[in-house]
């Protein structure tokens, strides 16, 4: 059989440990003897990024915007004891925080259902998406330990010397205080991302945040998600049949909880953060949750939700057996696989895609599965397999 032609390469990100066996797996078995894989590659991983002096992430993100679809294997964000692990020159910051911030990005991050894994919250029927927003926020702020008594202020002092000046707090003993940052053109990046996605995906949109508390940040995002929403989407959500609407956070997570799914819920920077892993364990398995970068300019990056597995890669280095969950890095191929194949007008490689993530479920839902979900699934006599069994027998159904 002829293997599927690509017109346009794809991005491809390499990625650390154990996702990076994974990956290798994934496209000697599951992509490449049906599609004629095309890709401007880059090496992602630790070791590379710096060699590089991490100018290999800045290249990568490069080509993302040249291109406009990249797929991203996980990679080490490292800390102390991967700085003496990898006799690093200094400690890299995560690519994924690199990358967002030169796509100017918006992470959708969505659970993956199958059947014979069962969400905790019963009523959830249909996936949760989450949209984070991608800068600013406890992620980019400014802290300082207070010593003793005395005072904390905020100050702006503008480019023509206009000075703006509030007190944060009168300290009275030691304490501790911070200071947080955004940005209107981040703020309707973000809002814009998600109008887009909600339309692209044909799914209502929430958004929320805590206006009534934080009474000028918070309530800068409602505004900006307003502004955008009447003068730009109103009428082309109405078309579509999908709806818009703001409501605080706590009313939202109390909604979410009776809710049946189906729907986007945007969140700023932390909140995200939280919900995504919430969300995600919810629906049963981190290793279940497909993750993609969307830039206002129409710019897609895919990956797995999760990190490196860096546990079972070291069993893999020991020569033992390992069962690791690929799903949500076949999901990041095949996702971009498909958006490649709609890009590019190629139905034959969208095809494709469908039919990649529908043997990765019937797989499952044979019962044959990873050990992560064989602990957790509700179908009788599951069959546990090895990372490479589980890959194979995912192969054995998308060529038959």
């Amino acid at each position: 059989m002829a293997k599927i032609q690509m017109k346009t390469p794809l991005v491809e990100m390499d990625g650390d440990e154990m996702t990076r066996i994974i990956w290798q797996t994934i496209k000697d078995d599951l992509i490449c003897p049906f599609v004629d894989l095309k890709t401007e590659y880059y090496d992602l991983g630790l070791e590379n990024r710096n060699a590089t002096d991490d100018a290999v992430t800045i290249e990568s993100a490069e080509a993302t915007k040249r291109l406009g679809v990249a797929v991203k294997c996980a990679t080490i964000t490292p800390n102390a004891a991967r700085m003496d692990e990898y006799d690093l020159k200094e400690m890299w910051k995560s690519p994924n925080g690199t990358i967002r911030a030169m796509l100017d990005g918006t992470v959708f991050r969505t659970p993956i259902v199958v059947k014979g894994i069962e969400p905790c919250v019963r009523n959830w029927v249909k996936p949760i998406t989450i949209a984070r927003h991608a800068y600013g926020d406890v992620y980019k702020n400014t802290e300082i330990r207070v010593p003793g008594p005395g005072k904390v202020e905020l100050v702006f002092t503008g480019d023509d010397g206009t000075e703006i000046r509030d007190l944060v707090f009168q300290f009275e003993g030691p304490g501790v205080a911070q200071g947080m940052h955004n940005l209107d053109a981040s703020i309707a990046s973000f809002a814009t991302s998600c109008f887009e996605y909600a339309l692209d995906t044909k799914q209502d949109l929430w958004f929320a945040t805590k206006d009534t508390i934080s009474k000028k940040y918070d309530h800068r995002f409602k505004d900006v998600f307003q502004e955008i929403y009447d003068d730009k989407y109103a009428a082309r959500f109405e078309e579509a049949g999908i709806e818009y609407f703001y409501t605080l956070i706590d009313d939202a997570v109390a909604r979410v909880m009776k809710a049946d799914g189906g729907f986007i819920w945007a969140c700023k920077n932390y909140d995200g953060d939280v919900m995504s892993d919430m969300v995600s364990s919810a629906f049963g398995s981190l290793a279940m949750m497909t993750s993609v970068l969307v830039s206002p300019a129409g710019v897609y990056e895919y990956e797995a939700a999760h990190g490196t597995v860096q546990r079972h890669y070291y069993k893999h280095l020991e020569g033992k057996e390992t069962s690791t969950n690929s799903v949500a890095t076949i999901f990041a191929w095949s996702g971009a696989l498909r958006k490649r194949g709609e890009l590019d007008e190629l139905p034959e490689l969208v095809a494709f895609a469908d039919r990649l993530e529908k043997a990765t479920l019937d797989t499952i839902e044979a019962g044959e599965m990873t050990g992560d979900l064989a602990r957790i699934t509700s179908l009788p006599n599951p069959t546990t397999l090895s990372t490479g069994d589980f890959i194979k027998a995912i192969a054995r159904r998308l060529a038959a």
